[in-house]
This record gives C-alpha cells, structure tokens and sequence, in this order.
C-alpha cells in the first residue's frame, strides 16, 4: 500500500471541500424534484443534469465550416433524443428572444450577447439534432466554435467537464 503524503492529503482535503461546495450550490441551484419539473428554467437545468448523467449515452461529432460549425448529437435512446431536441429547442429560442440564462458555459453568454451577429439552423435526425451555425464575424466564429467545443466536452466528460465550466467563470455569465 502506497503512503499519503501531507501534500496529496491535503490535496484530497481540498477537492473533497470543493465538491462539497459545489454539490451544495448543484442542490440549491439545479436540483428540481421531478413532480415540480416542468417548461422553464428549472426544467431546462433538471433536462441538464439527467443529460450531464447519461453523457456515456451521447455521440456527438463537429464540422468545421466556413464562418462556424455543423455540429450532430445524436442517441440510441428515444426518451434522451426528446430530451436532446426540448432542450436545443429551448436553447435557440431563448437565444432568439436574447433570454440569457445562468449557464455552466464559459462560451454560451457571447452567444446569447451577440445573437443577432450568428444564424442558427436546427435540424432533427432520427436520433437527434445537427445544428448549423454561422457568422461572417471572425469573433463570433471563434466563439461558436469555441462553444462547440464546449459542449463536446460535456458530452465526453458529462459533470466534470461542467464543473470545469462553472470553475472558469461559467456559472457567473464569464467570457
């Protein structure tokens, strides 16, 4: 058996307080009993994390195209499909109606800032959504497709890639 040193103790200790911490505001913040989860916000951060805690279940591939990205999320399963599509839906249309929600993203509030410098076109697959978006702005380019990036991510590593993201300022509307 290996020995611990003081610095990989105090390391543990450090980690364990920060998920304690963020376990904590994940309960205050997301956590919606199912009964009381319906359309809104906290439907939308309830659909978040039973996606986050069935990521294993998700493709999902990225096309660079000319002015951003062609991104397909796709599942075998026909009840996280419907949640994929509510959720993408409900996403673009609060980015068209410019209703910035509180996010785990570092990337997404650019998006929602500058919603009318980028085109948004939704498309469902048998199982799942391509989403195409574009920009003829350099910065917005990079910021679309740094958050195609973003959710790739979420869906390869599901909680802690999103707990990364709350880390670098996603929670707080950062970038």
């Amino acid at each position: 058996m290996a020995k611990l040193t003081r610095r990989t103790v105090l390391a543990m200790l450090g980690a364990g307080g920060g998920l304690l911490g963020v376990g904590y505001l994940l309960r205050n913040v997301i956590d919606v009993p199912s009964s009381n989860a319906g359309p809104g916000m906290m439907g939308e951060m309830q659909t978040y994390m039973q996606m986050f805690n069935r990521h294993r279940e998700l493709r999902r591939s990225v096309e660079d195209i000319p002015g951003g990205v062609r991104t397909t999320t796709e599942s075998d399963s026909p009840d996280l499909v419907a949640q994929l599509r509510a959720h993408v839906s409900a996403m673009y249309s609060r980015v068209d109606q410019r209703g910035e929600v509180m996010c785990m993203s570092s990337s997404l509030p650019t998006l929602f800032r500058r919603a009318p410098d980028y085109q948004r076109q939704l498309t469902f697959t048998p199982k799942g959504v391509v989403a195409v978006e574009t920009s003829r702005d350099p910065e917005m380019t990079q910021a679309i497709r740094a958050h195609a990036r973003e959710v790739t991510g979420f869906v390869i590593d599901g909680m802690p890639a999103m707990m990364a993201g709350m880390m670098d300022g996603g929670m707080m509307g950062g970038s």
